[in-house]
Parts: C-alpha cells; structure tokens; sequence
C-alpha cells in the first residue's frame, strides 16, 4: 500500500506517553496490532492509525495525507518525555486467507484479514476493500472519517478502535459523556440504493436533509445518517435509499465483548440487560419500530 506512512516512535516513555493521548489501550500492542485514534480536547477526529510493537519500539501505521498533521500533534505533546518519533520506509502489506510470519489480524473485523510491515511477500491480487467495508459498514480516513467525526458515531467501539477502562486520553471527556449521558442521533449505517447516486450525494426524508452517502459497493453503500430521519423511505438525488440492519461485529460475539463476559452471545435478552452494546443502543428505536411495522403487515 502506498497511501500509508509509517511512523517509528522509540524512547523510554513512548508507551506510557501513548497512553495518555490515543483512543485504545497501548498495552494491547503485546498481543498484535491496535487500531486507534487520536482526538482533539473537543472529541473531534484528528486521525485514526494502527499501532503495533517492532522489537523495543512502537510503529504507528497512519494514512500518507494525515501523517504531517499527527506528527505535530505528537511534539505538541511531548514537552520532556523521551520519545522520538520518525518516518520510515517500511511498506503495509495487507491480504485475506492464511496469515504470513510476521503479520497480524486487522483488529477491526476478521473479513479485513491481515496486516504486516516490510514483509518480503509476493505479490498478489487485491480484494474488493471497499466491498468489505461497506459490507460491515467500516469507515475510512479521508472518506467517512473527517476532522469532523465523533468516533463512537464512526462505529469506533464496534471495531475495537475504543477503550473506555484504560484512563484518560485527550477527548476522553466528550467520548465518555456520548457513551454513557446520550443516545447517538447521527452515525454510520449501512444502506441500500437503488438507482443512480455518488458518493457525497444528500440523503433527504421527507424532503429534510437526513444525511450523506459515502463508499458505494453495488446496491449498498455506508452514510452517515440522521438516525431519527432515517426510519422511513429516503432519497439521493434521484436513488432510493433504505436502512440496513449491520451484522454484529466482532465485538458482540461470545466472550469478546466487556459486558458478555460469560460468553454470552449479544442476542435481544442480552441488549435489554446491556442497553450500551455498540451497533444496539443507536438503533434500538428504529429497530422497535421496524419491527412493529412487520408485524403489521
């Protein structure tokens, strides 16, 4: 891949000055890669970056267009603390299928496959990415992710991208307060369309804007949607657009989500007891009245 840097952070305090600005768990880089973000204090987006240990040292996989502004970020930051950060010219291999020696699984979701750093790998054919992502509704730097984006309404939570036991980071406050204080009422979901519509185009209910239409794979696309405007019939320009129901992450299956730890699987008796589940709480109210609606006819 060549739309992504690189970065090598080494020093002392490179894993305990981490810890304190990015969205996820450092520590977690024991086990294999990280995906996580970094925030502004209003809880704004600055960038998002896969972080992974290389012998002593922390390399942090971030997208080409978004690396100058996070390595300021950074030496704003730093003060005294023995870190040194530097761009290297190590490549991002990623594939589907068996994992090489030396790569990782993405830790967004198991159809992303892996990901490794300057591994000496033939070359081989690309899969469809943007099927996959919006197939599970995954957002991408430059394109869903926007200096503008609140994480948790980026899915951030359903793509491990997200620790809220670690401590504090830059933007904890704000990310917290929408976690536990309020009902997302704007996010990425998953739609169908039919018809002719580019990314970028308006989504409209009822005539009132409901949202944007992003990455479009076929007939299905992510889009940042109005959640209350987004129970009924939509448009695009001149497509029809519908809701979909998202397949539960990674996140909801047995014994990987924080609130299932007896493995219980994230089904409609567990949302009740766990109304916080990621993909649940945003759409529990469309789903309500979806299925009134079915049960209807």
């Amino acid at each position: 891949m060549t739309d992504r840097q690189i970065l090598r952070l080494s020093g002392a305090d490179t894993r305990s000055f981490l810890q304190g600005l990015i969205t996820n768990d450092i520590n977690g880089v024991d086990k294999g890669i990280v995906y996580a973000a970094m925030l502004t204090p209003q809880g704004k987006l600055v960038a998002d970056f896969f972080l992974s240990a290389y012998d002593n040292d922390i390399l942090l996989d971030v997208a080409s267009n978004l690396a100058d502004t996070l390595i300021k970020r950074l030496a704003l930051y730093k003060l005294r603390a023995n870190v040194d950060v530097r761009r290297t010219d190590l490549t991002v291999q990623r594939g589907i299928g068996d994992i090489p020696f030396g790569a990782w699984p993405d830790p967004r979701h198991p159809d992303l496959g892996w990901r490794g750093y300057g591994l000496a790998l033939d070359a081989a054919a690309e899969p469809d990415w943007d099927a996959i992502r919006v197939t599970h509704c995954i957002p991408e730097s430059g394109i869903e992710l926007t200096p503008d984006t609140f994480i948790l309404e980026a899915r951030f939570e359903a793509l491990s991208g997200v620790d809220f036991r670690k401590g504090c980071y830059v933007g904890q406050e704000v990310t917290a307060r929408m976690k536990h204080r309020t009902e997302l009422r704007k996010g990425l979901r998953r739609v169908r369309i039919t018809g002719s519509a580019v990314s970028g185009t308006e989504i409209t209910a009822n005539g009132k804007p409901a949202g944007t239409l992003h990455t479009r794979s076929g007939d299905m696309a992510i889009a940042y949607l109005r959640l209350d405007r987004a129970r009924g019939p939509m448009m695009a320009g001149g497509a029809a657009v519908e809701l979909l129901w998202l397949a539960l992450s990674p996140a909801h299956l047995p014994g990987h989500h924080p609130r299932h730890k007896g493995g219980t699987m994230c089904n409609l008796a567990r949302q009740r007891a766990a109304p916080n589940c990621a993909d649940w709480n945003t759409e529990k109210t469309y789903t309500y009245n979806r299925r009134k609606e079915l049960n209807a006819t």
